[in-house]
């Protein structure tokens, strides 16, 4: 048995049945992780002391039958922005290279009471800020497809590990589309779920009424799974929101007949490699074959959304950056002459360049004379793009479309032009503006072998559509995770 090639949901059936220990899944993910770690990249810290101690305790659990949900068991990765008591959590940043939490996130302690043995920390665009896993303070994640090209950001860390199997799934944080692009650029699926449906606690945070915590995983099935372990109302998250429902997996039917679904002309458009288009269009004849109603219909408002997105974001992210100075922890400059050339130093030293590109941005749009201009205005617009989506939403069950206009770029290319890079968020930003779920599944591959992901965005609160028709249209195609076949021969190919 290839333990490596099972889903989340499928290794949990197993160690439940006695077919797997979990000490065997950990090991076979270490040592998966120890092979391509020096090519992939995908990890900050790997932890196998202690995910081999948490084996041994979840296992003695699953025997006297004290944990016997799903993903009891199976080995889990997490972004780096998610706090672990005790366990180094960076961003992805020099400034917080040596932080340690005094308390753990809360969708981690989800997991955890899930059962999930958490093995490392995956890499990150520098707090969340880039779309290619390149800015990094640790270096840059590689597609495990072909390791010449990005995994796409900022979760891409998270993304890659799943896809060159070093996890069986991993959380993500996504607040412009940084789970569902990086899981299209790798082959895998990911969630974004209705802002509020996860808790942020612990999360540290870029745009605050953005961010949100979601899985990606093997399959729609194992994203049903964990959506549920870790969604949860919380008191110490203000804008956590209590779900009368949290049984996302009595979703999974393979049942379409008479969904409505809609596909933005706005999104077929310029700019979209027809590549891309065509897979995109082939998914949705899929859905429509099933029985779904498929049409094109006029979003609006996309070409704003962009601007609006990156005024908002890079506000927030101004603000809540602040925090980080060097005084009570995180990185400190050695030399400094006074504590305001201390702070200046330090955060100077400690950022990367698109962290200060986007502070900048950031403090300028709130400074005064400029703010009525650019951040109320650009508040207006996200009111006004959430509109649109409801009138589309009272005519439509779902939306599809692109995640991104291209598949996954050469490592290099995007850092050299910012604004191309931005660009690329465009089919994914509207949906963290308007606080709506999102979801990628693998849909095609280009020419060059790179994975091609489908969008799929629902009304508030309708992740149960989202994950039916995700479902469906994995039963239909009866595509399954496909992963690199040689991660090695892949970067020999490419080189």
């Amino acid at each position: 048995m290839d333990i490596l090639k099972l889903t989340a949901v499928g290794l949990g059936r197993k160690i439940q049945n006695k077919e797997v220990s979990v000490t065997e899944a950990v090991q076979e993910v270490l040592a998966q992780a120890k092979a391509v770690e020096p090519e992939i990249n995908s990890y900050v810290t790997l932890d196998e002391a202690g995910a081999l101690a948490q084996a041994e305790e979840i296992q003695k659990k699953i025997d006297c039958k004290e944990l016997t949900g799903p993903l009891a068991g199976v080995p889990a990765a997490i972004k780096d922005n998610l706090c672990v008591r005790g366990k180094l959590t960076t961003c992805g940043s020099k400034i917080l290279s040596n932080y340690l939490p005094t308390f753990t996130a809360e969708a981690v302690k989800n997991l955890q009471k899930a059962g999930a043995v958490i093995i490392g920390k995956t890499n990150m665009d520098e707090f969340a800020m880039g779309s290619t896993t390149e800015t990094s303070y640790y270096g840059p994640t590689k597609n495990p497809h072909h390791p010449q090209h990005v995994p796409g950001g900022s979760s891409g860390g998270s993304c890659a590990a799943v896809a060159a199997q070093e996890c069986f799934y991993a959380l993500g944080s996504d607040t412009g589309g940084s789970i569902r692009q990086p899981s299209s650029f790798c082959g895998v699926v990911g969630l974004k779920p209705t802002y509020g449906t996860v808790s942020r606690y612990g999360l540290v945070a870029y745009g605050s009424s953005l961010d949100q915590i979601g899985p990606v995983a093997k399959d729609v099935a194992d994203c049903a799974a964990i959506l549920e372990a870790i969604a949860s109302h919380d008191e110490k998250d203000s804008t956590s929101v209590r779900r009368q429902d949290y049984d996302f997996s009595s979703a999974l039917v393979c049942d379409v007949k008479g969904m409505k679904i809609g596909i933005p002309d706005d999104y077929m458009r310029e700019g979209l490699v027809p590549e891309v288009a065509d897979a995109i269009r082939k998914g949705a004849e899929v859905l429509e074959a099933q029985g779904a109603v498929v049409e094109e219909f006029d979003l609006s408002l996309v070409k704003y959304a962009i601007p609006a997105y990156y005024v908002i974001a890079s506000a927030e992210a101004s603000s809540n950056l602040e925090r980080f100075d060097g005084v009570k922890y995180g990185y400190r400059t050695a030399e400094y002459e006074g504590l305001h050339n201390m702070y200046k130093k330090t955060r100077s030293e400690g950022f990367g360049a698109e962290v200060k590109r986007r502070i900048m941005l950031g403090s300028f749009v709130l400074s005064s004379g400029y703010y009525d201009a650019y951040y109320l205005k650009a508040l207006r617009t996200k009111a006004l793009i959430k509109q649109a989506f409801d009138r589309a939403f009272e005519k439509y069950d779902l939306i599809l479309g692109p995640v991104a206009p291209t598949t996954a770029p050469e490592l290099g290319k995007s850092l050299q032009d910012p604004l191309k890079m931005y660009l690329g968020d465009i089919y994914t930003i509207s949906v963290n503006l308007a606080g709506l779920p999102g979801m990628s599944v693998p849909v095609g591959r280009d020419k060059k072998g790179l994975p091609i992901g489908m969008q799929l965005i629902g009304n508030s609160f309708q992740e149960k559509t989202l994950l039916r028709a995700a479902y469906t249209f994995e039963c239909a195609t009866e595509k399954r995770f496909e992963g690199p076949a040689d991660v090695k021969a892949a970067a020999g190919k490419e080189a």
